[in-house]
């Protein structure tokens, strides 16, 4: 067994919880299987530690199993939902341990408590607005259906008809 010698590292009191969630090693079971070669205990510090530092798997130092390891244990773990399960039964045990029900009974969002974001002290900036039929669009930008002037496909948009207001179908000239 390594040393402690990073603080996400689990206590012995937090390995006694941990250990008895996750599932029997292959070796262990009637079928059999290879016996591990990293104990369960240094892959799940070095879990801990890439979730704790923000770190990728590649990046964990020399003293934890290889990352490869580490990656398909909580790969295969995640996979047949023992992680979940572990999640679920540290909770309850935490709520229970702090006098609170198991799961947690009502959530309660008030919109009037809380403020929407301010926005930046620089001052207000007006956008000048390009009006086009009823709708607006900010300067510089181009209505939906129409080109920007001077580029090579500008086309301008008319009546198929030909008149101003004797057909509601517009085509491209």
């Amino acid at each position: 067994m390594r040393r402690r010698r990073h603080p996400s590292d689990t206590t012995a009191a937090g390995w006694a919880l941990i250990e008895p969630l996750l599932p029997v090693p292959a070796c262990r079971t009637e079928a059999g299987g290879r016996p591990e070669a990293h104990p369960r205990r240094g892959v799940v510090d070095a879990i801990r530690y890439a979730v704790d530092t923000g770190r990728t798997w590649r990046a964990l130092p020399r003293d934890f199993p290889p990352w490869s390891t580490v990656c398909e244990f909580f790969a295969r773990r995640t996979a047949d939902g023992t992680v979940g399960v572990l999640r679920d039964q540290l909770r309850r045990t935490v709520r229970t341990g702090a006098g609170k029900t198991p799961q947690a009974v009502a959530v309660i969002f008030d919109s009037q408590s809380t403020k929407p974001p301010r926005p930046p002290s620089g001052g207000y900036r007006a956008v000048r607005r390009l009006r086009v039929g009823s709708w607006t669009w900010p300067r510089g930008s181009t209505a939906p259906g129409t080109l920007a002037r001077g580029s090579p496909s500008h086309a301008r948009i008319t009546r198929a008809s030909g008149g101003p207001a004797t057909s509601d179908r517009w085509s491209a000239r």
